[in-house]
């Protein structure tokens, strides 16, 4: 029997639920619906949902479908609720009736058939639309799975490769070994009949590896001579040695490195004649035959299916390896991940006349976003979102409509159709989730004390990686901040920092009290705390108290704050401002300390202002740190500050020497303008909540007290004019990489002129370069 990729395994005989009232005379005749959840890659609460009706399995067309839709499938399904669905068949196509279009539910009916639809099996829908439902992970207590529709399974969803050599179990990630597919309470083997390249191509993208690489077969062939053998006194040694083999190599795999540990472990084939293009992103799209019955003297002629894959620059072991890597990373790359929590996860973007920028969403499907995956390092796409589900980019959309057919090299390798402004908005950039290998990173690292799983107190485990029992221990809390807690929210898996605790009052749930790690500092893109430089075995931490431990509050979504570059280019002009109107001014710290040895209130200082339009384009609100107790109110100015500093203005040398800063206390994060459909939700009148909301911006208008640079000092000269937000990291984004604005500026004593604002990572390596090498202008004509 053919494994069609969406055969599904559970289905529920819902109205059996409804056994113990009488049923109504109108139902006595109707025939019980039964469901099922389907289709590739996906947890036991969440799939394709598929209805059994006439006799029938069918799909469900996602037009006009709900939450409230889900919520009455999941209760179907013996689930307490929804906590989600999706569209545009996320978890496969189906096959045959596409029986319900344009349901609508209130969210309290009993069954899908008490809710509005065209009618059963009336839709114009083809399966590229066909919905899908993830179910909260919790029973209805009592409910009963009371049809299990076939005793054989029949679909293929959880994949694994095993390593057989002894040793190369305890190493991550596993490169090479066995494919096994999940079934029943085991695993099972898969006939390597008929295997070849673009079958271990599929399996390794699933893996998260980009390439295959050929495998020794004659290696593994001892492992179906070990099966028949099984029970005979030979010794393993003599029945590994191999007569073809040199005598050197045949030693070589008598030793304990080379010795299959899989020798006694009984063969069980599941699955043979599996047949892939390549191109796929799960075994389960492929076509493949099931052994049915007693598969004892299954594959006969072959032996269990054998991958070696290639992992990616970021989880390469070898020397060689990384040597390769560091090759990699010389030369730049012409396309990036940007906004993501976990690696392998992001908005697309790509390099186009030394500029970055998006792709637009159209048509973008898992074809082109496997492709960019493995172009990145990474294995086929789990996913690829459209709606710029990993926030908005800035700058241009280079590319529309990629169709790639899943066997490129590079994205540039596919047709695509160039922008137009017509065409897509940054409401549409488009994003991939990949598969990546599995590290183990999650297994030495957990939260205790915190009111939800995203919150707690840091715990890590150290000495597992030498083979014994970890021992768990806490993490000193001093220079803890939020770079330190993005990298540990990543490993936990739990998305982005909301806050990096020094100080930490949480319940102690654990007996653990010992600190074991101290002056942690990380980059932010580490993918584990031992990534990140440390003290290592010579602790030093003042404060060794569970209350001076670290702790994180995680987050799913974060803001990300950028600069709009062109206004402060527009804007920007000198002002020769009178001391006696700057007293508050030099109050606050907004002047270069040689204002204090002026002759105030006589003379004056030279600024150079310009207006700063600061916008959210993440995925959360953008808060203050400190809640509205801590404010500090200043009364020259009448506010309240909520941050200390929330952005640096600096002129910069060339070298990168600075002449002139200035800072600009955060006195109001506030909802100045927003994008049309969003409501404004903080301001500052009244003591009000501050913060920015995701797709409003707040400004700085140029004629606010700061918001300059003092250039009484600074001589003539070409500079950099940079703009830093939220330099200390003191709140968490999603990206810190956009956070610097930079322009040229010419300065003739009298007059200003400021070019070629950008933000920091918007231009290629070449093009930065060329910024920082800038000869100055000659004149005023800027081309």
């Amino acid at each position: 029997m053919a494994g069609a990729a969406g055969a599904a395994g559970r289905a529920v005989d819902v109205e059996q639920r409804r056994a113990a009232t009488p049923p109504s005379p109108t139902r006595s005749s109707v025939p019980p619906l039964k469901f099922r959840l389907a289709g590739y890659p996906r947890k036991h609460n969440e799939g394709r949902i598929e209805v059994f009706y006439n006799e029938e399995w069918g799909t469900i067309c996602d037009d006009d479908f709900t939450l409230a839709n889900a919520q009455v499938l999941c209760r179907q399904l013996g689930f307490v609720g929804a906590t989600g669905w999706a569209h545009s068949a996320k978890y496969g196509k189906g096959v045959g009736r596409i029986w319900l279009d344009n349901v609508n539910c209130a969210g309290n009916e009993k069954s899908i058939r008490d809710c509005k639809h065209r009618g059963w099996g009336n839709s114009d829908c083809s399966h590229e639309e066909d919905a899908g439902v993830i179910c909260k992970d919790e029973r209805i207590p009592g409910f009963k799975d009371s049809n299990v529709i076939e005793t054989e399974q029949s679909h293929v969803e959880e994949v694994r490769l095993r390593a057989v050599v002894s040793g190369a179990q305890r190493r991550l990630p596993v490169t090479e070994g066995i494919v096994e597919v999940r079934y029943k309470d085991g695993w099972a083997q898969i006939c390597d009949e008929g295997w070849d390249s673009k079958n271990s191509r599929v399996i390794c993208g699933m893996m998260g590896f980009p390439t295959e690489k050929k495998v020794n077969r004659n290696f593994y062939k001892r492992l179906k001579r070990a099966a028949r053998t099984r029970g005979r006194s030979t010794r393993p040694g003599r029945r590994l040695a191999s007569k073809s083999q040199p005598k050197q190599k045949r030693r070589e795999d008598l030793g304990s490195r080379k010795r299959l540990f899989a020798e006694r472990q009984q063969l069980n084939y599941r699955l043979h004649s599996v047949s892939c293009t390549g191109t796929e992103v799960h075994i389960s799209m492929c076509t493949f035959q099931f052994y049915r019955g007693n598969s004892s003297a299954a594959c006969s002629t072959g032996m269990p299916a054998v991958v070696s894959c290639l992992p990616g620059p970021l989880f390469a072991t070898g020397s060689a390896q990384k040597k390769k890597q560091r090759q990699q990373q010389q030369s730049q790359p012409r396309i990036r991940l940007k906004g993501g929590a976990k690696a392998g996860e992001g908005r697309v973007e790509v390099l186009k006349n030394n500029e970055w920028g998006t792709i637009c969403d159209d048509r973008w499907n898992l074809l082109s976003a496997s492709v960019v995956c493995r172009e990145l390092g990474f294995g086929s796409a789990k996913e690829a979102l459209t709606g710029a589900r990993m926030g908005q980019g800035t700058g241009p959309i280079h590319l529309n409509e990629v169709q790639c057919l899943g066997t490129e090299k590079s994205l540039w390798s596919c047709p695509f159709k160039n922008i137009t402004q017509e065409d897509c908005k940054h409401t549409e950039d488009a994003a991939v989730r990949c598969n990546i290998p599995y590290m183990g990173y999650e297994n030495l690292i957990r939260l205790s004390g915190g009111r939800s799983r995203f919150e707690g107190r840091v715990e890590v485990a150290v000495g597992a990686a030498e083979g014994d029992e970890p021992r768990w221990g806490l993490v000193c809390g001093e220079g803890w901040g939020t770079l330190e807690a993005m990298v540990a929210c990543r490993q936990l898996g739990l998305g982005f920092a909301n806050h990096g605790l020094q100080e930490t009052w949480y319940w102690d749930a654990s007996n653990v009290t010992e600190m074991v790690l101290s002056g942690v500092k990380c980059a932010g893109h580490e993918l584990s705390l031992n990534h990140c430089q440390h003290h290592g075995s010579s602790l030093n931490c003042r404060n060794t108290g569970t209350r001076f431990a670290a702790g994180v509050i995680c987050s799913e979504t974060a803001s990300d704050l950028l600069l709009h570059a062109p206004l402060v280019q527009e804007t920007a002009y000198i002002e020769d401002r009178p001391l006696h109107m700057l007293y508050c001014a030099a109050e606050e710290n907004c002047l270069s300390s040689s204002a204090r040895h002026a002759n105030w209130p006589y003379g004056h200082r030279r600024l150079l202002r310009f207006s700063s339009q600061i916008h959210n384009n993440g995925r959360a609100d953008f808060r203050p740190k400190a809640g509205r107790h801590s404010w500090v109110w200043h009364e020259c100015h009448r506010h309240y500050h909520s941050m200390d500093i929330f952005t640096h203005y600096d002129i910069l040398t060339p070298n990168g020497t600075k002449v002139a800063e200035g800072h600009k206390a955060s006195f109001c994060l506030e909802d100045t303008e927003c994008e049309e459909d969003v409501a404004k939700r903080y301001e500052c009148a009244n003591f009000g909540e501050q913060g920015i909301t995701v797709g409003c911006w707040d400004l700085y208008r140029h004629d606010i007290d700061c918001q300059w640079i003092d250039i009484t000092d600074v001589k003539p000269g070409n500079y950099i004019l940079q703009v830093v937000i939220n330099p200390n990291f003191e709140v968490a984004e999603s990206d810190f990489t956009n956070n610097a604005m930079k322009c040229n500026c010419k300065y003739d004593g009298h007059r200003i002129w400021v070019h070629s604002c950008h933000i920091g990572d918007a231009l290629s390596e070449e093009a930065s370069k060329r910024f920082e090498q800038y000869p100055g202008q000659l004149n005023n004509q800027i081309s």
